[in-house]
């Protein structure tokens, strides 16, 4: 008999692409079929069958305090009172700016936007504008979203179908498009050497967590501000998962690097649909429309998002023990699957971690792909069967909330023992 997920998918792949609205969440790769989520509280998730799971997804990264925050939910209540959607001006995003610029190092000016996909494609026109030049470096394994650009050699879902590039994006999207390697400041040189005067930015993720979790090696970041500063390029740090995660600064207080541009996702907006890109005043002030960089979104600061966002970023700015509980249970998450799992490799920083299944150090995107996705299958479904919700990607971070506690945390380590 089929199971009430299986029932939903069996009719969701007749009127939906894979099945899903979003590759990531496919569990072909592990061989299973989606669960379909009915509800979240906490640290947990349900199922449609009513299985309860502890979640280690997070609606990947930005439920950060936790499902249903109180907080959170009572501002979004209150603000779906006054109703859903305006397309005009709101305090509260005022509000968010101002916010943003108080709690990120490096941004004096702030635009909302809808995703994290636009706010990476907003933030490299941006530098485009900036500097009246058109070629862009990022590196292997990095995923800034999907715009055309983007998808080259990109990580997350497109590293989990072995699939670096998309069918449908010309090749002229993608000319001006330049890869290094992660962790290799060399790779980065060569390509500054060789197109000299025509690199407008440099986008990374300070904290790789795309192909796994991959922490950027000691000169790394300080390295690529540096090769930034001395060709005049744009330095743009994806913060996407990072940001208000690593710490209220994100990975640029955390690293101590100042970027020039930032991207943020969902966390500013507590899991509601919402990203964000920011930086420099003397960039940022070409945007449409006091400059002649355009952009524009309909639904941008939407005021449902910014009363959820508000809440969440007020919280985590006011509550410094937050970060400092995260980073405890990081460090005993990562601990205990060392010793449980001694023939893998766990990456990981604060309250972002992964396991990769491969006995090598995973530093960049060559030694990610040498991890064992068979291996990775296995260990998914026992999870899985005993009520740990995972990323259905050996290619994906763990994310820990302020709801997690130290039983959960030993669970999961008695499970991976168990194997």
């Amino acid at each position: 008999m089929m199971t009430r997920s299986e029932q939903l998918f069996s009719r969701a792949v007749k009127v939906m692409p894979g099945g899903v609205n979003s590759p990531v969440r496919a569990y072909g790769s592990v061989g299973q079929t989606p669960r379909f989520i009915v509800r979240a509280d906490g640290a947990k998730i349900y199922d449609a069958d009513g299985n309860c799971y502890t979640d280690y997804v997070g609606s990947w990264g930005p439920m950060i305090l936790g499902h249903n925050h109180p907080v959170v939910l009572k501002a979004v209540q209150k603000a779906a009172e006054n109703g859903l959607s305006f397309g005009a001006a709101t305090e509260n995003e005022v509000k968010m700016a101002e916010l943003v610029c108080e709690m990120a190092p490096s941004v004096e000016m702030v635009r909302m936007v809808n995703s994290g996909t636009e706010a990476v494609m907003s933030a490299v026109r941006a530098a485009r504008g900036y500097t009246g030049r058109d070629k862009i470096i990022k590196f292997s394994g990095c995923y800034h979203g999907h715009s055309d650009a983007m998808l080259v050699r990109a990580g997350s879902g497109a590293m989990t179908a072995g699939v670096p590039d998309s069918a449908g994006v010309p090749a002229g999207c993608t000319g001006d498009t330049l890869t290094a390697e992660y962790n290799d400041l060399k790779s980065a040189e060569r390509l500054f050497a060789e197109n000299r005067g025509k690199i407008a930015a440099l986008i990374v993720e300070p904290v790789a967590a795309n192909m796994g979790v991959v922490e950027p090696k000691p000169g790394f970041l300080p390295g690529l501000r540096r090769l930034c500063d001395e060709n005049g390029s744009v330095l743009i740090f994806d913060e996407v998962i990072t940001g208000f995660r690593l710490a209220p600064g994100g990975a640029q207080e955390y690293y101590g690097v100042r970027a020039d541009l930032t991207t943020f996702g969902k966390i500013i907006g507590a899991g509601m649909p919402v990203g964000a890109y920011g930086g420099r005043r003397e960039i940022m002030s070409l945007v449409a429309p006091s400059g002649p960089v355009y952009q524009a979104g309909t639904l941008s600061g939407n005021p449902v998002a910014m009363a959820a966002g508000l809440a969440q970023l007020n919280l985590l700015r006011t509550h410094p023990e937050i970060y400092q509980k995260l980073d405890e249970l990081g460090n005993r998450l990562r601990a205990g699957l060392k010793k449980a799992l001694p023939h893998c490799t766990v990456n990981g920083v604060g309250s972002l971690s992964c396991v990769f299944f491969t006995e090598h150090p995973v530093t960049d995107y060559a030694t990610a792909r040498a991890s064992d996705t068979d291996a990775f299958r296995r260990y998914f479904a026992h999870m899985l069967e005993n009520g740990v919700y995972l990323a259905p990607s050996q290619f994906e971070a763990m994310f820990l909330s302020y709801e997690h506690t130290e039983g959960d945390i030993d669970r999961l380590i008695g499970l991976a023992e168990a194997l």
